[in-house]
């Protein structure tokens, strides 16, 4: 993974992966084909020494039954149980223990020119609220294989330009300019300009994505 900016702590997205698809009592080889990808990437991956691009990350999230959030809040990411007078409180993600998130120490995963920051202090059962950056040059998924999945995507571009295609319909955004789209269309995002753009996105219900029936 590469230096991380100021203020984040890197996260060890290839060990979540692992820790997820063990508990899953998927084989390495099994995911790889679920996911149209070589055995050897996902070792790769689990390994920390090659980073998936967004679509193959929504991708393995899906086949794992898991969420983005839960990766990246890492295999450990379970705080100590809580009590009260009346014995445990509910650790299910439904209360909101900690509502501040600082910059500092925001989880960070970067995936080929793409990071994503983790806005809420803890798992959020109900959103994905992310700061991402997309690089001179990068993009979610390759242009022949646009990624869809459940829930539905709001985006606020702060900082330079983003291309958006949705479907068949292609927007450019700039500053201020903000967007939001049903996620189970095919839509991939990208950057190919000369500068960085910064934005920051929710994406909700995505347990609501079919594909996780029977796996939460």
């Amino acid at each position: 993974m590469s230096t991380t900016a100021a203020g984040t702590t890197p996260v060890s997205l290839g060990r979540s992966i692992r820790a997820a698809r063990e508990q899953r009592g998927l084989s390495l080889r099994e995911l790889a084909r679920r996911v149209n990808v070589s055995p050897s990437f996902v070792s790769q991956i689990e390994l920390g020494k090659a980073n998936p691009s967004v679509g193959t990350l929504y991708a393995l999230v899906a086949e794992l039954g898991t969420t983005l959030d839960d990766l990246i809040g890492g295999p450990e990411a379970a705080g100590p149980e809580l009590v009260d007078a009346d014995g445990p409180l509910p650790t299910d993600g439904t209360r909101v223990d900690v509502p501040v998130q600082p910059v500092e120490g925001r989880p960070r995963v970067e995936m080929s020119g793409v990071v994503w920051e983790r806005l809420t202090h803890d798992h959020d059962p109900y959103v994905d609220f992310l700061h991402v950056e997309y690089a001179p040059g990068s993009s979610s998924c390759a242009p022949d294989q646009l990624m869809r999945h459940g829930g539905r995507e709001y985006g606020h571009l702060l900082r330079g330009r983003l291309e958006v295609q949705v479907g068949f319909e292609s927007y450019s955004l700039g500053p201020g300019d903000s967007i939001h789209f049903d996620s189970t269309t095919p839509h991939r995002l990208s950057n190919p300009y000369d500068e960085p753009c910064t934005a920051v996105w929710f994406v909700i219900a995505r347990r609501d994505d079919g594909r996780l029936s029977g796996l939460e």
